[in-house]
């Protein structure tokens, strides 16, 4: 897919997608299409984002899945494991899916199982030496990526920003919760 968006600038001098615009227009049959270009804008920036992960772990092999995974293997420490439930609680997906994450990272030696010496039953995914090897070498080409995505935005901006992400995602929680009658 292309990676080309023609943004336009409304009056006021925020940023909106002329062609998500006429599309939600279209979908909703006139009105006001503030949320659903909103959501569209998470979408395309979320999309923005992955692009640059994806470019910046090029050739170093690791879907976002994983990534995170490993992120949250590495902040624990070498010493420390998390349970594959706590890591799949952490990022908000099954335990099952974290099970094939932590397969991949295993098998290419950036993470390895452990007893947990807690409960015999139970099993710990720890990040190997490689593990935090891949992670330093990834931190300085994120941390050029990250700048160079945010470059513009203020302190102020990306901490409403992260709110508003945050808040979103909350609300989402809060009607899930609702729609399931918890």
């Amino acid at each position: 897919m292309k990676d080309v968006h023609k943004f336009e600038q409304g009056p006021d001098g925020s940023f909106f997608d002329p062609l998500a615009r006429a599309a939600m227009s279209e979908f909703l049959g006139g009105g006001d299409t503030a949320e659903f270009e909103a959501a569209a804008a998470v979408r395309t920036a979320y999309q923005a984002v992955e692009r640059m992960r994806a470019h910046g772990s090029e050739g170093r092999g690791l879907s976002s899945g994983a990534l995170d995974v490993l992120l949250r293997l590495g902040a624990a420490g070498a010493g420390d494991g998390i349970s594959i439930g706590e890591l799949a609680q952490a990022a908000g997906v099954s335990s099952r899916n974290v099970t094939g994450l932590v397969d991949t990272l295993e098998r290419d030696g950036l993470v390895r199982r452990v007893q947990d010496s807690r409960d015999r039953r139970s099993v710990l995914a720890v990040i190997t030496d490689e593990g935090q090897a891949w992670i330093e070498a990834f931190r300085t080409p994120s941390r050029m990526a990250m700048r160079a995505m945010f470059h513009g935005f203020s302190a102020a901006d990306l901490t409403a920003l992260r709110h508003l992400c945050l808040r979103l995602a909350d609300n989402q929680q809060r009607l899930s919760a609702h729609l399931e009658g918890r």
